[in-house]
């Protein structure tokens, strides 16, 4: 079976490169999957989004939190360009929970916030990615 030649990097590093069956993002337009021989398309992903890479041959999947950027798709390769991901198995967990409480509150004090309800949906996507349930 083909395979897609994957690549999610953003400023920083390279997040993640190999060959996957599927790819799905969440952009703008809404969640997209993307699997071998798919027409060329260019999307804009949305902050706080999951980026799922289903590699198969019994492999386990990968999962990103990813916060803004672009996903370029052409001849079987994906480039997913963020301007921030992490893949789940880095997350902090603690750190990421902390993190969404404090945004919690700021939001809560100020519903004028938009930083912090930034923070909130980067913070929820971390912990979807690490495999967290998330209210």
């Amino acid at each position: 079976m083909a395979k897609l030649r994957v690549g999610v990097v953003s400023p920083e590093r390279e997040i993640w490169s190999g060959e996957a069956d599927m790819v799905i993002a969440k952009t703008v337009d809404g969640e997209i999957g993307i699997m071998p021989k798919h027409a060329p398309v260019l999307g804009v992903l949305v902050e706080g989004g999951l980026l799922k890479i289903k590699r198969g041959g019994g492999e386990s999947d990968l999962v990103a939190a990813v916060h803004g950027g672009f996903l370029s798709v052409a001849d079987d390769e994906v480039s997913i360009l963020a301007e921030l991901a992490e893949l789940g198995s880095e997350v902090d967990v603690a750190r990421a929970k902390s993190a969404l409480e404090r945004a919690q509150a700021s939001v809560e004090s100020d519903q004028e916030d938009a930083d912090a309800a930034a923070e909130a949906k980067r913070a929820r996507a971390r912990l979807r990615a690490a495999g967290e349930e998330v209210g």
